[in-house]
């Protein structure tokens, strides 16, 4: 890393700077749309707002009329608030800026660790971009951004301690893992990490002998105390020790693995992994011609994230923020050990490269970036909420004119929208909080569902008497034939059906004519 020089200024942009402009423009001019992409973000803003009005964390759900109300451990209680702060104030358009500026962080600030640690900038580069690409599939609107931010930092400090013997960073862990643990149930990768490092040195004083392993049981002690701290910390949240239960209970459960879509594996056949693809065959073959042998807890580390990646895609971001610096030392390695003239070319320009960009200091033009973008929103310039196309956002608008009574049977990402846009006024079954509805009745949601025997038993069970549902899911094309129900809204996105009986036969007579509307093929590519 060079050091600036005389004639450095803070007129020009660094490498890093242009890393978090790419990265927060394009979510926010382009592609923030995408960030909405999951209903969760309603619920989440709805959720902060009643704890802003009551001053309460919430233990139990409001937002089903399932009775009596369900337990729920509102993990995310301070994610929800800052959520609902921000919604006050921009909208989901704020909300999904805010995202969109945590995400350009995190990215910016692997760049300085990754640039930090090698002496070829060249490396650095298109390494964290190829990072960026691969963990994008899972950028949303949601509280799990945060955990990738923290992530980084974490992983750097415990980096700092153990190869260079910085031990000041140690006390800041606490403070960060207070954070975290009211931020979002990610916090036990702060802990799997702790682990792997008390592991690492726990090896190494074992297969030391004599005072050579003084080091690593110094090393040993500080971060047992750290995290034995970090440990205490974490019951400082309104749920106490149940907090460190709950990721545990969460994955536990092969009815929410199982049902929910970005805790599946990754199908490598589709698209949205393919720079995740990519990434493993450029880390596969940096090792294979590396002759630097990874350390224990180097490969430690690898192995969890990458079966935690390979277990569920929604843990591959935090595999390859994980792995990157330690990918880039053996990139970084073998171009040193190179007499190739490539590998000379390479660490010639990465010199000049590097030296200006140390001319540059200062943050100006991410701030431009950041000022132009809140300018652009407060004069209506940018704006973003649910999209029409994705979402029922027509078909709510339908459900709060008609203020249809008795209880609902939705999909559950349905169930998220209805909680931001038409609570207090509907009830759901079901939404994105399906840790909290638990394994028996995501159960009865998919025996619904996929017709599985008993089914009906499940809708006389809750009083169902009408459907909100996926327009193309098998479920509405059975309702549409079935004379016991009657489809009174459709558009390519939603149905809603209502029981043929007389209490809905108002409605019957008044929308008589409604048809299936057809779903287009370019709306698949959406």
């Amino acid at each position: 890393m060079i050091k600036p020089k005389s004639g450095s200024s803070f007129l020009v942009p660094s490498i890093g700077d242009f890393l978090f402009i790419s990265v927060f423009l394009l979510m926010t001019v382009h592609s923030g749309k995408n960030l909405l992409g999951d209903g969760d973000t309603g619920y989440h803003v709805r959720a902060g707002e009643y704890i802003l009005k009551t001053l309460t964390i919430p233990r139990y759900d409001m937002f089903s009329y399932l009775s009596p109300p369900l337990p729920w451990t509102a993990h995310e209680w301070l994610s929800e608030v800052l959520m609902a702060v921000i919604h006050r104030f921009s909208g989901l358009t704020g909300v999904v800026t805010f995202y969109a500026f945590l995400i350009a962080l995190t990215f910016y600030l692997l760049f300085k660790v990754v640039d930090a640690t090698l002496d070829n900038i060249i490396v650095s580069i298109p390494l964290v971009i190829l990072t960026t690409a691969a963990s994008c599939l899972h950028w949303l609107a949601r509280p799990h951004i945060i955990s990738m931010l923290f992530m980084v930092i974490w992983h750097r400090l415990l980096d700092r301690f153990q190869y260079e013997d910085r031990r000041q960073g140690l006390y800041l862990l606490p403070v960060i893992m207070l954070l975290w643990v009211n931020l979002h149930g990610g916090f036990m990768g702060g802990f799997m990490l702790l682990g792997v490092y008390l592991l690492g040195n726990g090896l190494d004083l074992v297969l030391k002998k004599g005072g050579e392993g003084r080091p690593s049981l110094e090393k040993l002690r500080a971060l047992g105390v750290a995290t034995g701290v970090c440990l205490v910390v974490t019951l400082m949240n309104p749920y106490g020790f149940h907090i460190l239960l709950f990721p545990f209970q969460l994955t536990s459960s092969k009815d929410l693995m199982d049902t929910v879509s970005e805790f599946l594996s990754p199908n490598f056949h589709e698209s949205y992994v393919r720079w995740f693809e990519v990434y493993l065959l450029g880390l596969v073959a940096t090792l294979g011609f590396s002759k630097v042998k990874l350390n224990f807890i180097e490969a430690a580390l690898m192995v969890l994230f990458l079966y935690m990646a390979l277990f569920s895609a929604r843990y591959i971001p935090l595999f390859v923020i994980v792995v990157t610096p330690i990918w880039g030392k053996h990139l970084d390695q073998m171009l040193k050990g190179s007499d190739l003239k490539l590998a000379t070319f390479l660490k010639t320009r990465s010199r000049n490269i590097a030296a200006i960009d140390a001319r540059s200091y200062g943050h100006l033009w991410p701030a431009v970036a950041v000022g132009a973008v809140l300018v652009a929103i407060y004069t209506g310039k940018i704006e973003f909420t649910f999209s029409p196309e994705v979402k029922p956002v027509a078909a709510i608008e339908f459900l709060k004119k008609e203020r249809i009574s008795g209880n609902m049977f939705n999909n559950d990402e349905f169930g998220d929208c209805v909680i931001y846009s038409a609570a207090p006024m509907y009830k759901v079954f079901i939404d994105g909080r399906l840790d909290m509805y638990g394994g028996a009745r995501v159960k009865e949601y998919k025996k619904v569902t996929n017709f599985q025997q008993g089914w009906e038993g499940v809708l006389d069970k809750y009083r169902i008497s009408w459907v909100f549902f996926d327009a193309n899911a098998p479920f509405s094309r059975y309702l549409q034939a079935n004379p016991g129900w009657k489809l009174i809204y459709a558009d390519k996105v939603a149905n809603i059906f209502v029981r043929n009986v007389p209490q809905y036969q108002y409605l019957i007579r008044k929308y008589p004519a409604v048809r299936p509307v057809p779903k287009d093929d370019k709306d698949d590519k959406v």
